[in-house]
């Protein structure tokens, strides 16, 4: 098994095995994102990819249950390319129950509805989709390259292909201008794209990208911790999913949080409204990270 440059992957991956088909990222214009600036984006050779599926099969076969096709955006592959990986994931990992990739909401529009049910029935069962926001202003001064349209019919399009959704989205990226509205274009966006999963994390702005050079230029401000728990609750208050798993466990959180939208709406208000009033300790920066 090779892998070039840095992994990424969902908390909830911790325990798949991580198969780089792609190197990078083939949008990587986002702002605020250093995840693939070093990579040139590729997709690597059908032999190279079933080589290392081979490979972690004689390693780990009967252990494995869950594969996390990485890098970037992963579904942009070409569909045969992608059959021919999920069957190989078939044979050689016999416990298999998952398998998931990051994707844009673009490279999920380019695919058929055809060919989404067949990567379906291969076994493709869950996509990572990053909006970071459901303010369509936001969206293009990120870079995005999709706005809420698009980001509603690609979910609808995975949907009816029987393909989950984690929807991912960012605190504090629209920065103190558009924090508002940020937050309610937001919990609008998880209403309409209706994902199984939602996931918060919290904006660090990276030395070195776009999103710090408007820092630096005094043309992008981060909001306070306090004004991000205020847009998380907001979300929390607001979208209206018909049964969403909701996460903020990621290590970019001051506060982490878990339940059920909207079930568990009451209990989660609360606890960010203590946190708000000081009576829960927030994560300290030290232990922060990507």
């Amino acid at each position: 098994m090779r892998y070039e440059g840095a992994i990424y992957r969902p908390p909830s991956e911790a325990d798949a095995y991580i198969l780089q088909a792609t190197i990078g990222c083939s949008w990587n214009h986002c702002t605020y994102c250093d995840m693939y600036r070093a990579k040139k984006y590729r997709v690597r050779s059908r032999e190279e990819i079933l080589e290392d599926i081979r490979a972690a099969a004689l390693l780990f076969g009967e252990k494995v249950e869950k594969v996390f096709v990485a890098d970037g955006d992963a579904l942009g592959m070409e569909t045969e390319l992608w059959l021919e990986i999920l069957e190989a994931c078939r044979s050689a990992f016999p416990r298999i129950r998952r398998v998931s990739a990051y994707a844009t909401a673009m490279n999920l529009l380019r695919k058929t509805e055809e060919e989404l049910a067949r990567l379906r029935a291969a076994g493709l069962s869950l996509l990572y989709v990053g909006p970071e926001s459901g303010d369509d202003f936001t969206l293009k001064r990120i870079a995005k390259g999709a706005g809420f349209d698009e980001h509603v019919e690609a979910a609808q399009k995975a949907r009816r292909a029987g393909i989950e959704l984690s929807a991912i989205f960012l605190l504090g990226v629209g920065g103190v201008e558009r924090s508002q509205a940020h937050a309610e274009g937001t919990a609008r966006l998880i209403t309409e794209m209706d994902p199984r999963f939602v996931s918060l994390l919290t904006l660090t702005v990276i030395p070195g990208t776009p999103i710090d050079r408007l820092q630096r230029r005094g043309a992008f401000e981060l909001p306070t911790i306090e004004r991000m728990l205020e847009e998380l609750r907001t979300i929390v208050a607001l979208a209206q999913p018909t049964d969403a798993i909701f996460r903020t466990n990621h290590a970019s959180n001051y506060l982490p949080l878990g339940g059920r939208l909207p079930r568990d709406r009451e209990r989660i208000l609360e606890v960010v409204d203590r946190a708000l009033r000081g009576e829960i300790p927030l994560r300290p920066e030290w232990a922060r990270g990507l």
